[in-house]
C-alpha cells in the first residue's frame, strides 16, 4: 500500500487561496473536495493521505479536522497556528482537544514567505516550536534555499522534536543549477530528526517540461544521499501538482526516481516511514 503524505483540499466559497494568481495558475482556481481526492487515487495504490493547511488561517485547520473525520482516506492532519502568537499553546491545545483533534498530527507555517531569512531562529517563533514539542506534534518546514540554514539552526535547537521537510527546499530545477541548496539541504539532514518530503520537484521546473524523472534526477540523488531512503516519504503535492503533471504520473516520476532502490527500501519512501512518522 502507499501513503501520500502531502496534499491540499480546498473551497473557494469558504476561503480564498490569494496564491492563486495569473493565468498560468488558472487550472487551481477551483474547489478541490473529498470527491476529487478519492477519484485522483481511485486507480492508484494509495490507501492513507496527510492533508496540509495552505493558508495562515487559524480556521482552516478544524475545518481540516472535520474533513479527515468524514473521508476514509485522510489519515492524518497538519494544521496551522501562528507560532509567535503568545497564546500558542492554548491555541495547540484547542485543536487537540477539537472533536475531530485525533486527527491532528503536526504544525506547518509558509516560511518560504517571510521575508526574513532568520525567521525560524526568531525568540518568539522558538518559543512557539517549543510549545509544538511540548503539545506532541512535529513541525513541517516549507522553506526555500536560502532559509536552510536557519532551519538548521532551528532543527538544533530541539533534537527531540520531529522536522519534516516539505518539497526538499524547494530546489532549482528549472535552472538546472544544485548550489546552494544542495549544500544546505545536506546540512539540514546531518540532523537525525529530519524527514523529507519526495514531494512538489515537478512544479519546481518548467511546467511544460514535465513529468521527466531525468530533470528531476540530479536533485533526488542530492536528496537520497542526504537523507537516505529510511527518512524520505513520497507526497504528490496534488492538486498543485496539476500546475505540471497529473496525479498518476507524479507518482509514476517517483516510483521512476525510486526504480534502483530495494523492495525494503522502497517500501519505506512509500508507506511504512509516513506511518511510522505520522502515526498513521
Amino acid at each position: 500500500m502507499t501513503v501520500d503524505a502531502h496534499h491540499h483540499l480546498w473551497d473557494l466559497d469558504v476561503r480564498d487561496q490569494p496564491w492563486i494568481t495569473g493565468d498560468r495558475m488558472s487550472p487551481l482556481r477551483r474547489d478541490f473536495s473529498t470527491g476529487d481526492l478519492r477519484a485522483a487515487i481511485r486507480e492508484s495504490t494509495v490507501d492513507s493521505t496527510v492533508l496540509v493547511q495552505t493558508v495562515s488561517d487559524p480556521d482552516e485547520t478544524p475545518e481540516m479536522l472535520v474533513l479527515a473525520d468524514s473521508c476514509e482516506r485522510i489519515a492524518a492532519v497538519v494544521g496551522w497556528v501562528d507560532l509567535t502568537g503568545r497564546d500558542a499553546r492554548e491555541r495547540l491545545g484547542g485543536l487537540l482537544s477539537h472533536p475531530a483533534g485525533r486527527w491532528l498530527r503536526g504544525i506547518r507555517h509558509q516560511v518560504e514567505d517571510e521575508p526574513d531569512p532568520d525567521w525560524l531562529t526568531r525568540p518568539d517563533v522558538l518559543a512557539g516550536l517549543a510549545a509544538v514539542e511540548d503539545a506532541g506534534l512535529l513541525y513541517e518546514l516549507l522553506v526555500r534555499p536560502h532559509q536552510l540554514p536557519a532551519a538548521t539552526k532551528a532543527v538544533s535547537r530541539f533534537p527531540q522534536l520531529t522536522f519534516v521537510l516539505d518539497h526538499c527546499a524547494k530546489p532549482p530545477v528549472s535552472s538546472g543549477e544544485l548550489e546552494p541548496w544542495a549544500s544546505g539541504l545536506r546540512e539540514l539532514a546531518a540532523h537525525p530528526n529530519v524527514v523529507c518530503k519526495l514531494s512538489g520537484l515537478v512544479t519546481e521546473d518548467d511546467w511544460d517540461a514535465q513529468p521527466d524523472a531525468t530533470r528531476l534526477r540530479p536533485y533526488f540523488d542530492v536528496v537520497l544521499e542526504a537523507f537516505g531512503p529510511g527518512r524520505l516519504m513520497f507526497g504528490s503535492d496534488w492538486p498543485v501538482c496539476l500546475l505540471a503533471a497529473e496525479y498518476r504520473e507524479v507518482l509514476g516520476v517517483a516510483r521512476d526516481l525510486t526504480a534502483d532502490l530495494t523492495e525494503t527500501e522502497r517500501a519505506a519512501v512509500f508507506d511504512t516511514t509516513a506511518r511510522q512518522v505520522y502515526e498513521l
